[in-house]
């Protein structure tokens, strides 16, 4: 089984062909037979898991199993804290009420790379960066998020899928996960850590017995 990660690069497709010519994963990751966990927006960056594991990849996209990932949301303005307060709380996008996230204010993260096409910068106001943790698969959801609280989202990038982050990959790079890394991710969210399929023992009421039979007089 191979499992890969990738930075993906701005306007990328999560998918391997386009019949309109547009960069796919395949300008990027020259491996056979592996597919991407989920999805990343073509105008989205940064983490991309790949896997031939079909067991895994279900899972993982499965949002039963609640696979937290991490992003820095790049937003027009300053975010004051009721922001914060309504993205823990769960916001209403258009798919629905969002499940509470984790929200924290972030400066700039480090060694960020310049993006091929420059955001658009206004000068009478100001940016700030967000890091935003959920466990759902909404349709754009952390940009429907921050648009939901008056914060419009300029740069995405996903920095983070559970334990597994970006670190020292540039865009367009990859590598192979770690023998465990890939061990610790399967006992993670292996089949049996799903709810619905656990187990439990149901006390069975049991029926009352009949009282025993007296031996018939000879």
């Amino acid at each position: 089984m191979r499992y890969i990660l990738l930075n993906k690069p701005y306007e990328v497709l999560t998918q391997f062909t386009d019949e309109h010519g547009r960069a796919t994963l395949k300008d990027f990751v020259p491996v056979t037979g592996v597919y991407p966990v989920g999805r990343l927006d073509f105008d989205s960056e940064g983490l991309l898991l790949l896997t031939d594991d079909k067991a895994l990849q279900h899972r993982l996209s499965d949002p039963r199993f609640k696979v937290p990932k991490t992003y820095w949301a790049q937003v027009e303005g300053t975010v004051p804290e009721e922001a914060l307060a309504q993205l823990r709380r769960g916001v209403q996008i258009k798919e629905g009420l969002t499940a509470p996230a984790q929200a924290a204010v972030l400066t700039e993260p480090n060694g960020l790379w310049e993006r091929s096409t420059p955001i658009r910068f206004r000068a009478s106001i100001p940016t700030s960066w967000l890091q935003i943790t959920i466990s759902q698969g909404m349709n754009r959801q952390v940009r429907k998020m921050c648009a939901a609280v008056g914060l419009p989202c300029l740069r995405l990038i996903r920095a983070r899928i559970d334990e597994l982050a970006l670190d020292e990959l540039a865009p367009g790079q990859w590598r192979e996960l770690t023998p465990e890394e890939s061990r610790k991710l399967k006992a993670k969210f292996s089949a049996t850590k799903n709810p619905a399929n656990r187990k439990v023992a149901v006390k069975s009421e049991r029926a009352p017995q009949a009282a025993p039979r007296r031996p018939a007089k000879p």
